[in-house]
């Protein structure tokens, strides 16, 4: 038996070993181990930029809003992981009634470029045409329901006569009813195309147009018609967006943020171990070993998984640790109940963890509820907090459960046998 717990000791020696190289880059060892990748830092601890987007939703009917505004974020989202930007974060946000739209670029090292190309998502529309009664003859343009929120791909066609490129469009099974509707309505008369509030296009409707497909023949060139093919597929903006504020944060204050947090969360440490040895002696040394095998595993979760690292999600993982030693003060004052009652250290251990457990695993379970609560109904940093507690409180339960238990079975086993 013996035997076998030293070699369970070893084998936990080693894992934390291993961890701790994963966690801190140690070289050559870690990367000749896996070739593990570089820590994912946020837009506060990387640098970057922040811009803020106001939408136009004035044209927008008050039941459809809400879509349209998802599907501005999925959109803005895959426009910008087109061009590479590492982890960015897309998320809305209502203020003064208005509803704004965020994107985090973190690390990005031209941001103009990623401006340009977020503007240069193509916003589609197709108006009705009638003309006014004057002497001058001009048309009047009327906004419909049909836009590039509908487009579900565009390819590169030219035309049967005059071999000049031209953009055909499919719309989903919803843009093609709404086509349908609206040519059947326009018969004989004009139906304007408009891109980006600039007229392309003023075809005369023919026939109801069913299917769900449209052509485009702008006077395009072969590239300019690739470029804008690959705008639509990449996503075409439900509805008009203005870039109103940027911030750029250097990279030198997210990595004087960065030291700051990392000192203070080892300040932290080191108080909470130094109590735990001062206030529970020998137990206390087995719950400080513990610790710090319980902070080099989720570290590795995180950088596994991966996680972005934000100040916020730094400031969870701390809290976590105050989570980790709750559950082994938790043990060892039961421990010290059962010791009081006469039972030896290996049983009074053994009865500890057994009585503790259901405080534990409560108190554990509470704290990942509102975690997840916080995570799936906030966003922006919030999110980060939440999603690093979770993970944090769940290691927690077991290094206090089985790193804890397994090290004290094994050294306080040995010395009942010894006695």
């Amino acid at each position: 038996m013996v035997s076998k717990k030293r070699l369970v000791a070893v084998l936990i020696f080693l894992v934390a070993l291993s961890v701790g190289a994963a966690v801190f880059d140690y070289e050559p060892l870690w990367q000749k181990i896996s070739s593990g990748g570089q820590w994912k830092l946020g837009l506060d601890l990387a640098g970057g930029s922040l811009l803020t987007y106001e939408m136009d939703l004035s044209k927008v009917a008050p039941a459809d809003q809400n879509s349209v505004v998802t599907g501005l974020r999925d959109v803005i989202e895959k426009r910008v992981n087109l061009f590479g930007v590492s982890e960015p974060r897309v998320y809305n946000e209502t203020s003064g009634g208005k509803t704004r739209l965020v994107v985090e670029l973190a690390g990005i090292k031209d941001v103009n470029q990623a401006i340009k190309e977020i503007g240069a998502t193509p916003f589609l529309d197709f108006r009705e045409v009638t003309q006014t009664a004057d002497a001058t003859s001009t048309l009047k343009f009327i906004s419909t329901p049909l836009n590039g929120r509908y487009i579900t791909s565009a390819q590169l066609n030219f035309g049967s006569v005059t071999r000049e490129p031209q953009v055909d469009l499919q719309f989903n099974d919803e843009g093609a009813k709404i086509f349908a509707e609206l040519t059947e309505k326009n018969v004989g008369r004009p139906l304007a195309i408009f891109l980006d509030e600039q007229l392309i296009e003023m075809p005369t409707v023919r026939e109801k147009i069913t299917g769900g497909k449209a052509q485009i023949s702008g006077n395009f060139t072969i590239d300019s018609a690739k470029q804008l093919i690959e705008r639509f597929n990449a996503g075409a903006l439900p509805a008009p967006i203005t870039l109103i504020n940027q911030q750029t944060i250097s990279a030198d204050f997210g990595k004087e943020a960065f030291d700051k947090a990392v000192f203070a969360g080892f300040l932290g440490m080191l108080a909470v171990i130094l109590f735990m040895i001062i206030y529970y002696r020998q137990l206390g040394i087995f719950a400080a070993f513990a610790l710090v095998m319980y902070a080099a595993l989720t570290l590795a979760v995180f950088k596994i998984v991966p996680i972005t690292m934000t100040l916020s999600g730094i400031a969870g993982f701390i809290l976590s640790i105050g989570m980790a030693v709750d559950a082994n003060i938790l043990v060892f004052e039961r421990t010290k109940e059962e010791t009081k009652k006469g039972l030896s250290h290996y049983s009074a251990i053994e009865e500890g963890f057994r009585r503790a457990w259901t405080s534990i695993r409560d108190s554990n379970i509470s704290t990942m509820i509102t975690a997840a609560v916080l995570y799936y109904f906030t966003s922006s940093f919030v999110r980060g907090f939440a999603l690093t507690l979770f993970i944090g409180v769940l290691v927690s339960m077991f290094s206090a459960i089985t790193i804890t238990r397994t090290m004290l079975r094994i050294f306080i086993g040995r010395d009942e046998i010894k006695k």
